[in-house]
Parts: structure tokens; sequence; C-alpha cells
């Protein structure tokens, strides 16, 4: 089941395989550097990017819903 959190004032929907992801939009990017892929997913739909570590994410947008899966 889905859980929810918010990361700059953002909401976002994920599963548990992509807390990673969550982790790094929320700790290791500012506002402004976050605010690029949720920007790029409003407009397009998703942003694919990578962690620090090399694990990859899509940030999908749909409906007024943000969700981060891990790829």
């Amino acid at each position: 089941m889905p859980e929810k959190t918010t990361i700059h004032s953002f909401s976002v929907f994920y599963e548990q395989n992509a807390i990673d992801g969550i982790r790094y939009l929320r700790d290791d990017l500012d506002f402004n550097e976050a605010r690029v892929f949720f920007d790029q997913a409003k407009a397009k739909g998703f942003a694919q990017f990578e962690d620090d570590e090399d694990r990859q994410y899509t940030l999908f947008y749909r409906d007024g819903v943000y969700t981060l899966t891990r790829r």
C-alpha cells in the first residue's frame, strides 16, 4: 500500500522500495533543486532522476497527485 509524505511542500505517494528516492529529494536537495523535478513531472507527466548511489527513480504527476517509483 502506498505511503504519503510531504517534500518541500509537495505531497508525494510512494512504495517502500522508493524510500531512498524520497530521502534524496527531501534531505539531499534544497527546494529549488527538487522543484525542477516536480515542475518537469507536472509539465510532462513524469521526471526521471538518479540519486547519489545511481538508483533510478521516476516521479509521476497525474490528476494533481505526485507518485515516486523506483525503476
